[in-house]
């Protein structure tokens, strides 16, 4: 029998001020189809996901995350992982039934985020006439907009990345792979956690505001860094902006891209990036001068755009720098060198 509570990130839930833009933007820019409407949200799925969608959209008055859905290693695992949440001083509430699974424990996380973990799933349903010759694939590739095949990984913010990294690892069984401590025993102001053998499906970044609950970005992945900058110039070319990007982390080592839709909701398109097998693996620690964020160590600072968490989610502006730094050496001026 596994001894891993989770599997891996199956759902995503985004809330959204403008659910009619937001819905077009997933299926004409990124390329999802939907699945159903249901009241004021609406159900998406990439053309490569095994389940029924892997994104929800939600009209609400703040653009933000409603919550993430993280599949169990089985039933027994479903019950385990409940276990281990009330233990560690949590108590959240059982949904008997969900569009598109079965019974689901939501609770709040040590970020102040909603989560929800669940075993019972629906499968993924190819539209008619997209079928795959591809015996082991839901559907075949997509035919518009980016096409994203899969969903990768959820990042959010956090008041302590330590702190939250430990819970994870501690109640859920998450391996931390690795973290950005500016100097030897300063706070921690990025890490990534992993269910899995990538180098994530959980980022998550310090919020210098002490706040909880926020949203940075949503990832999708395609399969070649190819299909990413071809994503960037369709983007370009249908008017969207791009928040930061194309490049490639060095945490992680994916390739990377960022933007926004027409609400504000930041997404990320990844390929690439390594995957690690290693059980008892120590996370690595990067500083500044390592190159966390561009393997290529020339250290571009980030846009200030890319900064904003999500709420408030107002963008500034593109062409504006990063704000002034804070005091040399602060936490605030190390995440904008990220």
């Amino acid at each position: 029998m596994s001894h891993r509570l989770l599997s891996h990130l199956a759902h995503v839930e985004l809330l959204t001020t403008d659910l009619d833009a937001s819905v077009g933007f997933a299926v004409d820019a990124l390329g999802l189809d939907v699945v159903r409407e249901d009241g004021d949200s609406v159900s998406l799925r990439c053309w490569g996901d095994f389940y029924s969608h892997s994104l929800v959209l939600t009209a609400a008055d703040a653009p933000g995350l409603g919550h993430a859905a993280w599949r169990t290693d089985g039933p027994e695992q479903l019950d385990e992982a409940v276990a281990k949440i009330e233990a560690a001083g949590t108590q959240g509430e059982w949904i008997e039934s969900s569009a598109g699974h079965g019974r689901a424990y939501r609770f709040e996380g040590p970020g102040g985020h909603a989560n929800e973990v669940f075993w019972e799933v629906e499968r993924a349903v190819a539209p008619a006439g997209e079928e795959s010759p591809y015996p082991d694939r839901p559907q075949r590739t997509g035919g518009h907009g980016i096409g994203v095949r899969l969903i990768d990984h959820v990042t959010v913010t956090t008041p302590s990345v330590r702190d939250a990294s430990a819970w994870y690892r501690d109640v859920l069984g998450f391996r931390t792979m690795a973290y950005i401590e500016p100097a030897p025993g300063a706070p921690w102001i990025f890490s990534v956690n992993t269910t899995n053998e990538k180098s994530h499906d959980l980022g998550l970044v310090a919020d210098f505001e002490g706040r909880r609950g926020r949203h940075h970005h949503l990832a999708f992945w395609v399969e070649t860094n190819h299909d990413l900058v071809r994503g960037a110039s369709f983007l370009i070319e249908h008017g969207h902006a791009i928040d930061y990007g194309p490049g490639q982390h060095g945490i992680g080592e994916q390739n990377y891209l960022y933007f926004r839709d027409p609400a504000g909701l930041r997404y990320e398109l990844n390929s690439g990036g390594y995957r690690n097998y290693v059980p008892d693996w120590e996370p690595a620690r990067w500083g500044i001068e390592d190159g966390p964020n561009n393997s290529y160590r020339t250290e571009v600072a980030m846009p200030a755009v890319h900064m904003v968490a999500i709420p408030p989610g107002v963008a500034g502006s593109m062409e504006t720098p990063a704000a002034a730094p804070a005091a040399a050496g602060s936490p605030e001026d190390s995440l904008s060198r990220l």
